[in-house]
């Protein structure tokens, strides 16, 4: 009998666990690593006085029965264990602009419908619009998971230029380009710079359907380890990297906590490209590759602040609410310490049990790591009464603008929290404190494109770096790490096979 291949995986965010998932059904000899106590990356929850908080992943799409998600999640066998409950699909994103609110339904006819009631003129250019959104995302082999050897050049050309410019070549009436860019905040879109193709693929996503998952996303992290103990695979907690160990050719293992060395045929790290780099120290990595990582640029970090409501006192919405100040949801992330926040996104956690009322919720707006820089570098709950008073300033302001939208709010909270691009510098370890990780950028083209591949013959990275942020972003960037090792033919079969 062959022997297994040993793949060791450094951290378990969705990209690390999904990866493990896959090749643990493969075969593999499979051990994730984590740094901390809890698994499961940007899907981690926190509990404070027995409410439970999400931390980075709010909501999916696609998930509807026989749509990408759901295939994935079939394939990877979550899909019977994480419940997820379907947000309005008469409006799943509701963007506030200029005094009016604005609905975004579910599918291809309901969405040019609701559109071209607020947009009489617009019909024919929505159409446009969303032919032109479905095309990109059809164009995409993994997106679309139909098995291609490269994908067309139309995805190609949408990678070169920018949301804006292609929005205003094809929507006339500006207040409506603008409405159509309203959920920038899910992925911190820049003007001039963010590709059309990353917009498309996020909107094709969610506009097929949009979920929340009931009790948390932690339980889709729980999932995934179910399914790599199952395939003989282990997920090892307070086990930090410290070091990737080289040979002259390849890498062959790691250094655990300073001291236990683990030998593997494979490693896969789920760690940001430049805290991987950070681990290496190995003439095979040149320092021109290591120059072009460390250069690409980050996306804008987050402030959120997670609100614990009275009992009873608040509705459950299901929706996400895009709130702006000024007149457009462009340069948020361009602010003055008078003008911030110039927009927030606001939702609900979706409770474990059937209920009309939320107990949970966050409010979050672009943070930029230059505010919080100076307490960089201290430890968490000892950052000094500075950064409390700092954090109580900005999440008093951040309250206030949301009961401009929904009056008498802060009579319902009872008890809120926050984080700082810091938090999420801490427990994911994510360049700058950054929401997303790399930024696209069509000035750049590939130049910020982070390869699955290193020059470490046996290293490979995944997560959101290496295609995109979100579920899908982070499950895509998976199918591209593990084809290095099994083919993308053989898991577009495998996909098929489980969904069949």
């Amino acid at each position: 009998m062959t022997q297994q291949k040993k793949v060791i995986i450094i951290g378990s965010g969705l990209g690390g666990l999904s990866c493990g998932a896959i090749l643990a059904k493969n075969g593999y000899a499979v051990t994730v690593l984590e740094q901390g106590i809890q698994v499961g990356g940007c899907l981690q929850c926190f509990s404070r006085r027995g409410a439970k908080f999400e931390t980075g992943m709010h909501f999916i799409g696609s998930a509807a029965h026989g749509q990408t998600l759901d295939k994935l999640m079939r394939y990877l066998e979550i899909d019977k264990t994480v419940t997820l409950s379907q947000l309005d699909p008469q409006g799943y994103d509701v963007v506030a602009l200029g005094g009016k609110k604005y609905a975004f339904a579910n599918g291809r006819e309901a969405f040019l419908k609701q559109m071209t009631e607020y947009f009489p003129s617009q019909h024919d250019n929505l159409v446009r619009y969303y032919d032109l959104i479905e095309e990109i995302a059809n164009a995409s082999s993994l997106h679309s998971l139909k098995y291609a050897d490269s994908d067309s050049p139309l995805n190609m050309e949408y990678q070169l230029r920018s949301i804006n410019a292609v929005i205003d070549e094809v929507i006339t009436d500006p207040v409506l380009a603008k409405v159509l860019v309203g959920n920038l905040p899910l992925y911190a879109a820049e003007k001039d710079k963010t590709p059309f193709a990353t917009h498309a693929f996020i909107m094709d996503f969610y506009n097929q359907s949009a979920f929340r998952v009931k009790g948390g996303s932690d339980s889709i992290a729980t999932a995934l380890m179910g399914t790599i103990n199952r395939y003989g695979g282990e997920v090892l907690t307070r086990k930090k990297v410290t070091r990737i160990i080289c040979d002259d050719t390849h890498a062959v293992g790691v250094e655990v906590n300073g001291k236990d060395t683990l030998p593997c045929d494979i490693i896969i790290s789920d760690a940001h490209p430049m805290r991987t780099l950070e681990l290496l120290d190995t003439k095979l990595i040149r320092p021109a590759f290591r120059k072009r990582i460390n250069h690409i640029p980050q996306t804008v970090g987050g402030f959120s602040v997670y609100l614990h409501f009275k009992e009873k006192t608040v509705p459950y919405l299901n929706y996400n609410y895009y709130g702006y100040q000024g007149d457009t949801p462009w340069d948020c992330e361009r602010y003055t310490a008078e003008s911030w926040p110039k927009g927030f996104l606001y939702m609900h956690f979706c409770p474990e049990g059937d209920t009309q009322y939320a107990s949970t919720g966050v409010i979050l707006s672009y943070m930029q790591m230059a505010d919080v820089e100076q307490w960089k570098g201290t430890k968490v709950g000892r950052r000094g009464q500075d950064y409390e008073d700092f954090k109580r300033e900005k999440a008093e302001r951040l309250i206030d603008v949301l009961e401009e939208h929904f009056p008498n709010i802060r009579s319902q909270i009872q008890n809120y929290y926050t984080s700082t691009p810091l938090t999420y510098l801490d427990y994911t370890g994510t360049e700058g404190g950054s929401m997303y990780g790399n930024a696209k950028d069509i000035s750049l083209g590939s130049a910020c494109r982070v390869p699955q591949r290193t020059k470490v013959p046996n290293l490979y990275l995944t997560g959101q770096n290496i295609n995109s942020h979100g579920m899908l972003g982070v499950l895509v960037g998976t199918i591209v790490t593990c084809s290095e090792l099994l083919t993308a033919k053989t898991i577009y079969e495998q996909i098929k096979e489980a969904n069949e």
